[in-house]
């Protein structure tokens, strides 16, 4: 008698929720997972030194290895949707996935992971942009929850697509990891702030960022856990355990056998000394007229007066009018300190008037110009620097000043001075390393040293300062650049091309900090690649690695309905 025929059982296919699955501890679990992820980027308690050496963390502080664990916490979630049930006989080793389980954890995870990392824009939103509290809350979790669609989706595709070979899984999940980081950080403007791989600037995977950049750790990362999870799962012989820890060891330790510029042809191109400005002037007083604005002009006229550095550079808006509205003689006063000597300036003003728009810019002055060169924020913020389409109704809820700038070009040329080309970014935009990748198009062109000038005092003494520094410093390790901060509160310092933070001020201080920086030459691989094809290989590659699982597990499920064991 012929076997009977079993209809293939197709990933998508709707089915109830097993109950058992579904408990409160591990709803619990995914949002614990979720908050630690978040901690991992800038750990927010400070943690004594046992007497083993574990621990002593700082506040601040990237912790890879809690990064990891998290994610392989959700990693083994998604396992446990995978339920194996027979379905006619030995031939039977494919799952019965539940996908939508898969979908819960993945969003449920990465909501308390954005809340957990964004959540400071709570302060920007109610404290100083007037938003009632309740809605302020309601903004920050429909963000998160939002953009944790993107993680949902990729979670629930891994539960109902990924092969049945734990090697090859690893690799599809990290892919589909992948594809969730990209969209989140490019789609609808970008906002990547709390990636993954930000938590690894102090670990062993930080080597790999000239190489492969941010959304290569994290695709890293990503695989490290699901190999981690699939090391404690049931049923694996001990063979396939060893070799999977082999894979793992071996991943973390090869950064240690390679040297610390393997990455790149990085040459030194100089010293400069520089001086930035952290005027700590309160948000709250920053552009009224009575207060901050005369304590700002007056505290940045004379510092930018009496420094004697190469360069002196002060932060976002910190002169906060336009210069059409500043007292006659300050402007020219300015203009002819630097209009001699051997010294130049880099400042943060808005720009422009009520015909031609407003943007929010640096000035440079130096010697023997014709006029100012200018840089324009390109990349904006919603809310903040531009009204997304039918949402005036929100941002008239908020007292925001200049709340609606124009956008500079994607590409504009850098301040030269001694021998140095200075490349500008304004507050969040050294979190788009494929824009800054642009720059690097033509090598004898490419920057030597980014400045970056930002106000943070909108969000608080929280952890935004810790989160920007970590930024800035993984660009340092894309690039092999040096990175120059200067803040208005904090957290204003000088990173050199390695990631290193070797100058740093108090936050929340009103203070001048001194320090050389080195500028450096020659382009990454990561900057060569990323100059000229974007992101496009990534999203490339990991489609076609989701492909290739999808079709693997397909061939699987039609194996189990058309043959009998």
């Amino acid at each position: 008698m012929p076997p009977r025929s079993v209809p293939p059982r197709w990933p998508f296919q709707l089915r109830r929720v097993r109950a058992p699955a579904l408990t409160l501890w591990r709803v619990a679990l995914a949002l614990l997972a979720g908050g630690a992820q978040a901690a991992s980027l800038a750990w927010p308690w400070s943690l004594p030194q046992t007497p083993f050496g574990l621990l002593g963390l700082r506040p601040g502080q990237p912790v890879w290895w809690l990064q990891l664990l998290a994610l392989g916490v959700l990693a083994w979630l998604l396992h446990s949707c995978r339920q194996t049930v027979p379905a006619g006989g030995a031939c039977s080793t494919d799952s019965a996935a539940d996908w939508r389980l898969g979908a819960l954890w993945g969003w449920l995870f990465t909501t308390a992971w954005l809340v957990g990392s964004f959540g400071w824009t709570y302060i920007a939103m109610h404290t100083y942009g007037g938003l009632p509290s309740v809605l302020a809350v309601l903004a920050v979790l429909a963000l998160a929850g939002l953009l944790a669609l993107y993680y949902a989706a990729v979670c629930g595709l891994f539960v109902a697509l990924s092969p049945v070979n734990r090697a090859f899984a690893a690799i599809v999940f990290a892919a589909l990891w992948v594809l969730a980081e990209l969209a989140r950080g490019i789609w609808l403007t970008g906002f990547g702030w709390g990636a993954a791989g930000y938590s690894h600037v102090d670990g062993p995977l930080a080597a790999y960022a000239p190489w492969l950049g941010l959304y290569g750790l994290c695709a890293l990362a990503a695989w490290l856990a699901m190999r981690g999870a699939q090391l404690v799962q049931r049923g694996q012989p001990w063979r396939a355990r060893a070799v999977t820890l082999a894979l793992v060891l071996g991943l973390l330790a090869l950064p240690a056998l390679q040297g610390a510029d393997a990455a790149g042809t990085a040459r030194s191109t100089g010293r400069l000394a520089v001086t930035l400005l952290q005027g700590n002037i309160p948000q709250n007083e920053k552009f009224e007229q009575g207060s901050g604005v005369p304590l700002a002009l007056q505290w940045y006229g004379e510092q930018l007066t009496a420094s004697r550095t190469a360069l002196v550079i002060a932060p976002e808006t910190a002169l906060p009018v336009l210069p059409q509205q500043l007292p006659p003689i300050y402007w020219r006063s300015l203009e002819q300190r630097f209009d001699s000597g051997r010294q130049a300036a880099i400042i943060g003003t808005p720009l422009g008037n009520a015909q031609e728009g407003y943007t929010n810019s640096v000035v440079g002055l130096k010697p023997g110009q014709t006029e100012p060169w200018r840089y324009d924020k390109h990349h904006l913020v919603p809310f903040g620097e531009f009204i997304p389409p039918m949402f005036k109704w929100f941002t008239a809820m908020m007292n925001i000043p200049l709340g609606d700038f124009n956008r500079g070009a994607a590409k504009q040329a850098p301040f030269e001075w001694q021998g140095q080309r200075l490349s500008a970014n304004i507050c969040v935009e050294d979190l788009y390393s494929e824009e800054l990748g642009l720059l690097f198009s033509d090598p004898a062109q490419a920057p030597t040293i980014f400045v970056n000038v930002s106000n943070l005092a909108w969000f608080g003494d929280g952890l935004a300062m810790d989160q920007h520094l970590q930024i800035a410093r993984l660009r340092a390790l894309e690039f092999a650049r040096p990175f120059v901060l200067a803040t208005n509160t904090g957290l204003t310092a000088i990173v050199d091309h390695r990631g290193r933070v070797t100058h740093t001020l108090a936050r929340h201080t009103r203070g001048v900090l001194v320090g050389d920086v080195e500028g450096r030459t020659g382009v990454t691989f990561y900057g060569w690649w990323v100059s000229r094809y974007g992101t496009w290989p990534l999203w490339l590659l990991a489609l076609s690695l989701v492909g290739l699982g999808a079709h693997s597990r397909l061939r699987k499920r039609q194996c189990q309905a058309d043959r009998p064991c």
